[in-house]
């Protein structure tokens, strides 16, 4: 009989690692998606419309570009732990290019995405639906 592996939303497993021992691309995989989710979250269960119309919404605002761009305003909004984990994702070597950004922009986007991972895998859900939110209102105000 195969054993059954148990999988959970929140990551709460008392023996885990701290979110801060992962590797910076491992928080930035787990952000992306998280950050991929929530937004669409928002739009499915806030505004009703076409889905080509939600993908088109979510994908400009999780690209690349755009997450360089946001991670400059809320610079001065990090707390020293988030900036360090921040930085982590920024200047670790990747092994994929960015499609349609520069490699700047491609790095601070990594970096946003690996403290997402962070905010998520610390259970810090509140701070983590903040960053969020405001991307999603400066995208929402631009347009």
């Amino acid at each position: 009989m195969e054993e059954s592996i148990e999988v959970s939303f929140l990551h709460d497993k008392e023996d885990a690692l701290n979110p801060y021992q992962y590797s910076p691309l491992a928080l930035a995989y787990i952000g992306d998606s998280v950050l991929d989710l929530l937004v669409k979250n928002y739009y499915v269960t806030n505004i009703n419309k076409q889905t080509y119309k939600y993908h088109k919404d979510v994908t400009n605002i999780v690209k690349a570009v755009n997450q360089a761009l946001f991670i400059d305003s809320v610079m001065d909004e990090l707390t020293d732990r988030e900036m360090d984990v921040y930085k982590r994702g920024r200047n670790t070597s990747t092994h994929s290019k960015a499609k349609n950004a520069t490699q700047s922009e491609y790095k601070k986007a990594t970096g946003l995405e690996a403290l997402f991972g962070y905010l998520y895998l610390s259970g810090d859900i509140e701070r983590l639906e903040y960053f969020v939110g405001k991307m999603i209102s400066d995208y929402e105000a631009k347009r």
